[in-house]
């Protein structure tokens, strides 16, 4: 199952990172790991980008915002919105 929360998706590329630099061409000279490497970083990508629309929804609220103007943006309902964005984030 693909992580779903921001801090699943950080721990997960942080995961596949520690075990893609396990990886000892070596040890394993057929192993190539770049094109695993390329989902973790677009995972840790991803990640960031999660980190980026929780903060521009919370300062859109800061400004005075409502749900539903939230909501049309994002292309969800205003209770999803509410739903996802409305507890602040847990670093």
């Amino acid at each position: 199952m693909m992580p779903r929360t921001r801090q699943q998706i950080e721990a997960a590329a942080a995961d596949a990172a520690v075990w893609l630099d396990s990886l000892d061409p070596a040890t394993t000279p057929a192993e190539d790991p770049r094109d695993l490497r390329r989902i973790g970083l677009a995972l840790s990508d991803v990640a960031g980008a999660e980190r980026e629309l929780t903060d521009a929804v919370q300062e859109a609220r800061e400004h005075g915002r409502s749900w539903a103007q939230i909501a049309l943006v994002l292309g969800i309902s205003k209770q999803a919105a509410q739903a996802r964005y409305g507890q602040p984030a847990h670093a």
